[in-house]
């Protein structure tokens, strides 16, 4: 039996976090993980000399469930996500919270907190964040013996009230991530050391900050939080490689739907920020929003205005968005494996 949903104002949700009725949490000691548990317990109680509190030990994932136009609750391939932060683990020292369990987790979450997932077509959606931090506690700097790794979730409404207007970024003088550093793995680090950088953008009037790369400060890489996605003038759609950019689900799901479904001309390869000027259009995307169109980026001064301008999304992002939405709510056959049914 379905449970009866919430009496929430579905269609004034903001991006925001709302506690639900469960969420799950697993422990690691004695150099292996509990099986786990679901809880009504939102709070977290730790050591004050817990790992992640002194040398910032921790990652975490983001992903969301949705209903279908036929009334499924489906997730989008929330095995990407399990592989991506198998990889965050493994990176950061440590203990590596196999995909088939976390997968499991994940839908016990979702399954537990059933009558939180928005309606189709409110525009809102279940929002689902796992993470995992250093519990045990560290005062010479190394790994913990002890983690926690818990998933709740919450619903959110749309990324954009009013629609997808086109933003104004600008070229950033911080830099992200070293080469051989973290910026290919979703450590909390990485966005804390952003936080100044947007704030900064923000007071000066911009959206969000476009960083270079760290060595050349020639080659684009990506936003505090969401990875580039462009378009030439002859309708080839290109994104750009590096070693220290978050290898975005999204985005990787965008490029096949471009090339397999919309049959375009799909890239991922270095691109230089000299050629951005004659791009036709520009979007920022991830898991929150899927696609921000850009419409504009300020070089210290100097403006490049996309052909697309800023009031709607370009023709070639909107068919990417309205395709990868059409996938995820249903409207649309998907590729094997990409949806994932909560039964």
């Amino acid at each position: 039996m379905k449970m009866e949903k919430k009496n929430i104002d579905w269609a004034n949700l903001s991006f925001g976090y709302m506690p639900t009725d469960l969420r799950f949490v697993a422990n690691y000691k004695d150099g292996k993980w509990d099986e786990g548990t679901l809880t009504g317990e939102a709070t977290v109680q730790m050591s004050e000399c817990a790992g992640v509190l002194q040398y910032s030990q921790s990652c975490f994932e983001g992903l969301k469930a949705y209903t279908t136009e036929d009334g499924r609750i489906v997730m989008f391939r929330p095995d990407l996500n399990g592989e991506r932060m198998e990889n965050s683990c493994k990176r950061l020292e440590m203990p590596v919270f196999p995909k088939e369990k976390f997968i499991k987790a994940v839908e016990a979450v979702v399954k537990a907190n059933e009558a939180w997932v928005p309606p189709y077509g409110s525009g809102a959606t279940l929002y689902i964040r796992p993470f995992m931090f250093a519990s045990g506690p560290v005062i010479g700097v190394k790994p913990s013996d002890e983690y926690q790794m818990r998933i709740f979730c919450t619903p959110v409404g749309p990324y954009f009230k009013g629609g997808a207007k086109p933003i104004t970024i600008r070229v950033c003088d911080f830099d992200r991530a070293a080469p051989n550093g973290t910026g290919h793995i979703k450590a909390g680090l990485n966005y804390a050391m952003s936080l100044h950088a947007i704030v900064d953008a923000h007071k000066a009037g911009f959206d969000e900050n476009m960083y270079l790369d760290a060595v050349t400060r020639t080659k684009v890489e990506e936003t505090g939080g969401a990875n580039f996605i462009f378009v030439t003038k002859d309708g080839k759609v290109v994104t750009p490689k590096s070693n220290s950019i978050l290898p975005s689900i999204t985005r990787r799901s965008l490029m096949y739907v471009a090339k397999e479904v919309l049959g375009l001309e799909a890239e991922e390869r270095e691109i230089d920020f000299e050629e951005v000027k004659d791009f036709a259009e520009c979007g920022l995307c991830g898991t929150a929003a899927v696609i921000s169109p850009v419409g504009k980026i300020n070089d210290h001064g100097k403006e490049i205005c996309f052909p697309s301008g800023m009031e709607k999304m370009g023709p070639v992002i909107q068919k990417l968005y309205d395709t990868l939405t059409g996938i995820q709510m249903g409207r649309i056959t998907p590729p094997e494996g990409w949806i994932y049914e909560i039964k």
